[in-house]
């Protein structure tokens, strides 16, 4: 939709809105009461146990085709507790297990048998999660997303699509003679959606390896990389040796930023492919070569191109003058991850259109994208049910609103009851109501932060979004932000929040970026203010990474846990001691005044850089 044609959201619902709205939540939720309250899960879960007793009840004296309706969603309000992935953990475990059989997962969240399973990128917790994934009927929004992320050009433009189809092993579910009826991906939610939108079974991957998409510039083959930079650069590569580019989909604007970095980095080896027709033999390639190879050519014309424009990524906008018909990038770039964005705008420029894919997780699709030129707006989807926890208030089911109940301005919990079998399920992602699409009275929400992932030091817990803030607030003293990530910096007794950053040119006035810093911190929270006075902390440090740290990051980690390229993000706080002390020896230098290291003999101390 045109920018002129989105109109803004309203703040109060009409009283026709709030009726549509009541009407239209609560007939999805009846069909999702209906499809999925006799599964495993809920037959056997004790956390609804209640909810079992009042439909036992209801069944008795009315049979289950007499239960009213309205009986049946006041079951659901006043039974269904919250609920977290420690339920729903060993369910979706049997999917795992060695010898997973069909009797033992049939009909476990929802009828049938899931599509895939979907891991998480274990940003936030040390150990990846697991969600069952089904097939349903057409028209949801993650046919929305499909189509957005392959757009149709009217000038015939192409796009270059970055997503992987690798998956972490694959489930064979057997029936009572040992025959496999169904193969199960374990992968990314992003991978696996591609899959199911798209009739990509993993039965047809010989099949898919062979061809391209319509309107991409890669073979489908490059999607089965897995090993991260050559993942990047192939994609690159075939980009590069196109000149109708027209659209960037990276699903994350962190990896965007990769790509190019990697491009930059083999600029004139990526030209001399292009003018040969040479296929490099990148690492973790050899097993898609046969079919990458008969599909890149030789290109003089293109290679002398590129070479006259040259690698000038100190440029704003040089990614224009590479690709004259680019138009839009997408990547997610809300919230904590917003740091991201002026670098993508640097290497576009100021036409090209930055977009987000929408508000996804591995859960579920939350919201589509509101507002194309707002990376942070979106519109509450209608295929699931989202109710809100006020973050104010008591973490318990009888303060969840529903969405016509909703106050703009208020900071809320999202609670996700899905078709693929959660129920009431706190998803754990802040969100701020903007107010309601004038058109339907759905919720416009902006992301704000992950609930409870914070930093407790000195008495004082700081939210991603403080710590977000914060760093944000020093640019002008820094240097412009690209990335960064905040540890517990335990150099000496006293500890302080430590913020290890990638900038793209180390300001004038760095030095000063340290107590700008603390002073935003304590703006933020008082209590941050008080753990300094009593001296239970020290004031924050900001320490410089390496160029291309969080790149590396990012490819060290997916390569660790056996992940899929495109969803690795890096934490807000890092607290693995793996990845902590991995990240730690690619600090160049510290802002501001050093800090004293205690020594391990008594009474020395010396300086860190």
């Amino acid at each position: 939709m045109p920018r002129s044609k989105i109109p803004e959201p309203i703040k109060v619902l009409s009283p026709e809105l709030f009726d549509r709205v009541k009407e239209r939540t609560e007939g999805t939720l009846l069909d999702l009461i209906k499809r999925n309250k006799d599964t495993r899960y809920v037959s056997e879960s004790p956390v609804f146990g209640g909810f079992r007793s009042a439909l036992e009840h209801l069944r008795k004296d009315k049979g289950d085709d007499g239960v009213r309706d309205d009986t049946l969603l006041e079951s659901y309000r006043s039974a269904i507790p919250l609920t977290t992935y420690d339920s729903y953990e060993p369910f979706v475990k049997k999917f795992l297990e060695r010898n997973c059989q069909e009797d033992d997962v049939r009909d476990m969240f929802s009828p049938g048998l899931p599509y895939f399973v979907a891991v998480s990128s274990s940003t936030t917790s040390t150990k990846p999660k697991y969600f069952a994934k089904y097939k349903h009927p057409p028209g949801s929004s993650y046919e929305t997303v499909d189509r957005g992320a392959n757009p149709v050009s009217d000038t015939g433009g192409k796009n270059c699509i970055v997503y992987s189809l690798n998956y972490r092993q694959l489930v064979s579910v057997l029936n009572g003679d040992g025959d496999a009826v169904k193969k199960l991906p374990v992968t990314l939610m992003s991978s696996g959606s591609i899959r199911m939108q798209n009739g990509i079974d993993v039965e047809k991957d010989t099949w898919a390896l062979q061809y391209t998409a319509p309107r991409a510039t890669s073979p489908i083959a490059v999607s089965f990389i897995s090993k991260y930079r050559s993942f990047l650069l192939m994609h690159a590569l075939f980009a590069l040796a196109d000149t109708k580019v027209e659209t960037i989909n990276t699903l994350f604007g962190t990896i965007f930023i990769d790509m190019i970095r990697y491009v930059e980095e083999e600029w004139d080896n990526l030209l001399r492919y292009i003018e040969t027709g040479e296929l490099p033999d990148w690492e973790g390639t050899d097993h898609v070569r046969q079919w990458l190879v008969p599909k890149f050519h030789a290109s003089p014309e293109r290679a002398a191109e590129l070479r006259a424009i040259g690698r000038a990524a100190q440029e704003p906008g040089w990614l224009v003058r590479v690709w004259p018909m680019l138009k839009v990038v997408i990547g997610i770039a809300s919230g904590v991850y917003a740091a991201v964005i002026p670098k993508m705008r640097h290497y576009v420029g100021p036409d090209v259109q930055l977009r987000s894919l929408g508000f996804t997780a591995s859960e579920a699709y939350v919201g589509t994208v509101y507002d194309p030129e707002n990376l942070n707006l979106y519109k509450v989807a209608s295929d699931d049910i989202v109710e809100y926890l006020d973050v104010s208030k008591e973490e318990v089911a009888a303060n969840l609103v529903a969405p016509w109940q909703v106050q703009p301005g208020h900071k809320y919990e999202v609670v996700l009851t899905n078709r693929d079998g959660m129920w009431r399920y706190r998803l754990g992602d802040v969100i701020e109501i903007e107010g309601f699409d004038p058109d339907d009275g759905a919720p416009v929400v902006r992301y704000v932060e992950r609930r409870n992932v914070a930093l407790r030091l000195g008495g004082a817990m700081l939210s991603e979004e403080h710590l977000a803030r914060a760093i944000l607030a020093v640019q002008d003293k820094l240097g412009s932000l690209i990335e960064f990530t905040v540890v517990i910096d335990d150099r000496n007794i006293t500890r302080r929040v430590g913020y290890l950053v990638e900038i793209q040119e180390l300001g004038a006035e760095a030095d000063e970026a340290p107590d700008k810093l603390l002073h935003e911190l304590c703006r933020l929270n008082p209590q941050f203010k008080s753990g300094l006075d009593t001296e239970e902390m020290k004031p924050p440090t900001i320490r410089i990474l390496k160029p291309g740290t969080f790149a590396d990051y990012r490819r060290w980690r997916i390569e660790v846990t056996n992940s899929g390229s495109g969803q690795m993000k890096v934490p807000v706080v890092m607290w693995d001691h793996g990845a902590r002390e991995w990240i730690c020896k690619r600090i160049d230098r510290e802002v501001g005044r050093p800090v004293l290291v205690e020594s391990e003999n008594p009474g020395q101390v010396t300086y860190s850089t």
